[in-house]
């Protein structure tokens, strides 16, 4: 597999003793990316977790030595898997300012996943690996499903996206109804103004949507009983890392979010269509999601887990007390249910 470019000391120890705890550059596309490798032993079965966004890498290269990471929980995982997390293509220690603006599409992401796929099937020895993703990464996980069929174990998706532009048309109805509630008239003539999705002017339309549902908090939930640590606190913690300097902060969420969210990428946005393109799969899926989540609406990925076409199990599970980003109590549950896939492969085992 020749077009895997990986540093000259990259490595993988012999043995289970002295585990793995590596952030490393390799090549997906064309393009120097970083990748965050952790786990007790090489031997263990390689779990590739893909970030949401696009351009916000939470979880990723940031999280070393974390254990909430708003989709998971680390600390037992890192126990049974070799767990992969990864910045994708311009965002955090992805981005480079020469990476040509005209590569950031959903279809080159999918195939730099792809090439990462193989890559740690290669470098591990294990002919498939378990996948999970997290919001807008969930997109980029289900065609990889169908671009590399027979190359996973099974797959976790959570706050599964089905449709993006009808994730927005009912966004965008959640926010006129917060609005009126609100009596935020400003609010409300704006999210009148944008006209309905797909929202065909690019930004102009849909980050007036953005601003809304962020100012109404659709990212997290807290009430006088649920406590969450908040977007802000999660997102600056990636300042405390060691392995992340201020400029990686910046890429991640000033420079990687011009680079990618131009008018022609949301434009395209709607041509993704996962109840069209995947209407099956060869691996086990598990959608969870969280109960107070209104920014991506469960009902898609619902109505699609009902139709999806498999010879496989599938599950929906709902977190009680998580919005779009998962509260710490959730990401432990989740962690478990990840440790849990680890049965698919006894159960490949016996149908062979």
């Amino acid at each position: 597999m020749g077009f895997f470019s990986p540093k000259p000391d990259f490595h993988i120890p012999e043995d289970g003793i002295d585990g793995i705890d590596r952030i490393d550059t390799i090549t997906l596309g064309s393009i120097q990316q970083s990748i965050l490798i952790q786990s007790h032993s090489p031997k263990n079965p390689v779990l590739l977790f893909l970030h949401g966004g696009p351009s916000m890498p939470l979880p990723g290269v940031s999280s070393r030595g974390r254990n909430y990471t708003v989709a998971t929980n680390t600390k037992e995982l890192v126990k049974h898997f070799t767990v992969v997390f990864w910045d994708q293509r311009g965002t955090g220690k992805s981005y480079h300012k020469n990476i040509p603006q005209h590569t950031m599409t959903f279809e080159q992401l999918i195939s730099d996943a792809a090439e990462l796929t193989d890559f740690l099937r290669e470098t591990f020895h294990q002919e498939k690996i378990f996948l999970a993703a997290h919001s807008f990464g969930t997109l980029i996980g289900m065609y990889l499903l169908k671009k590399l069929p027979g190359k996973f174990h099974s797959y976790v998706g959570l706050s599964q996206i089905i449709n993006w532009s009808e994730n927005d048309r009912e966004g965008l109805e959640w926010a006129k109804k917060e609005a009126k509630r609100r009596g935020d008239f400003k609010a409300l003539n704006e999210l009148e103004a944008v006209g309905d999705p797909p929202f065909t002017e690019g930004y102009k339309q849909w980050g007036i949507l953005r601003k809304w549902q962020m100012k109404y908090s659709t990212m997290v939930y807290n009430d006088s009983q649920i406590k969450h640590p908040g977007l802000l606190k999660v997102s600056l913690g990636m300042l405390s890392s060691s392995d992340y300097r201020v400029a990686d902060v910046f890429h991640s969420f000033y420079s990687g979010f011009k680079l990618i969210y131009t008018d022609k990428f949301i434009r395209n946005i709607p041509m993704i269509d996962v109840q069209k393109d995947v209407p099956s799969v060869d691996v086990p899926v598990t959608f969870i999601h969280g109960r107070k989540d209104v920014h991506v609406h469960a009902h898609f990925a619902e109505d699609y887990l009902s139709t999806l076409k498999t010879n496989y199990e599938k599950n929906f599970i709902w977190m009680e007390k998580s919005a779009h980003l998962f509260h710490p109590d959730d990401t432990a549950l989740i962690e478990q249910q990840l440790i849990n896939e680890l049965s698919h492969i006894k159960a490949e085992v016996i149908n062979l």
